[in-house]
């Protein structure tokens, strides 16, 4: 496949931590209608997002859902690429920087509690994918 357009864009996908997989994949859809032109959302090929470990989503169920529903809107080619991002944490009193727990914010080397999340809390559309004209229609 020819690479195609890519719209760069990081927005974060706005979900409460009730919403389940299926209202994030269909606000995940929302999201590409808002930057894509109508005339071009049948050539969505991918969109690709991050989640972070400790999200709240699990990408799998994000992944069948995203499927489920896409086909029956004006993304009906498009799929997801999901990039897992790894829960991390650097601690402020000895400077250690390292995966941890998910949800742990403890230093594993110092025990200090003085930390700052580094990562994995995301949960962000990062490119949209649009296929050459030619492509779409195979």
């Amino acid at each position: 496949m020819r690479a195609g357009t890519f719209l760069a864009i990081i927005e974060e996908i706005k979900h409460e931590n009730t919403v389940h997989e299926l209202s994030v994949a269909q606000n995940i859809i929302d999201l590409v209608l808002r930057h894509v032109p109508a005339e071009e959302c049948g050539r969505v090929h991918a969109v690709r997002l991050k989640v972070g470990a400790a999200a709240g989503i699990v990408p799998d169920s994000l992944e069948f859902s995203f499927a489920a529903i896409a086909p029956e809107s004006p993304l009906r080619n498009a799929h997801l690429e999901i990039i897992r991002v790894p829960f991390r944490v650097r601690c402020n009193a000895c400077g250690t920087t390292e995966e941890n727990e998910l949800g742990t914010a403890l230093c594993a080397r110092c025990g200090s509690g003085d930390t700052a999340v580094l990562s994995g809390t995301e949960l962000h559309v990062t490119e949209i994918e649009i296929a050459e004209p030619a492509e779409a229609a195979s």
